[in-house]
């Protein structure tokens, strides 16, 4: 354990260390924790809706994009939509809810953090800008009162009210 890792534990826990049971990233990664999910979002944010334009855009074998809009489908992230081009069978669209749309950040994290480190010489292949003046969109974090939070060190985590460790599940929710 480093010793920012050693901090944090701490903070959270006092000096009892344990694992937490509920944690929203493991629950989280378990839905969207895997490339093709992440480029099939990706895609959905530029505004691709059909499934042949996401194949084309993703290189996502058939099988494996099918798997993923279905899983995003059933996990509340992308909404089927039906179109119908003339002469053609019926097909769908698939379109982010609200709770895909609440992703953005994240995704845009990833693409900023490969932009800086992952990007070759000549630069990131893709820059994100504001479409009413035209400047580079940054991303920055900001406490409920407004101040600017610039790494990780300015943040304390603190146990929320839904926290269960796996020591509390395991003696069947009597808190130690």
């Amino acid at each position: 354990m480093t010793t920012y890792d050693a901090d944090m534990s701490e903070a959270v826990l006092g000096t009892m260390s344990y694992r937490v049971e509920n944690c929203s990233i493991e629950r989280t990664l378990a839905v969207v924790g895997e490339k093709w999910t992440f480029l099939v979002l990706r895609e959905a944010f530029m505004g691709v809706r059909r499934f042949a334009d996401m194949q084309a855009a993703t290189g996502a074998p058939r099988q494996v994009l099918s798997a993923r809009l279905t899983r995003l489908v059933e996990e509340g992230l992308l909404r089927k939509v039906p179109y119908r081009e003339p002469g053609q069978r019926r097909r769908d669209e698939y379109r982010l809810t609200q709770m895909g749309l609440d992703l953005y950040p994240a995704l845009m994290a990833l693409m900023h953090w490969g932009d800086r480190y992952l990007a070759d010489q000549e630069g990131p292949p893709v820059l994100l800008t504001h479409r009413d003046c035209g400047a580079p969109v940054e991303q920055h974090f900001r406490c409920a009162e407004g101040h600017e939070v610039t790494g990780p060190r300015e943040v304390t985590p603190r146990p929320g009210p839904g926290l269960r460790s796996a020591a509390t599940a395991r003696a069947g929710g009597a808190e130690n």
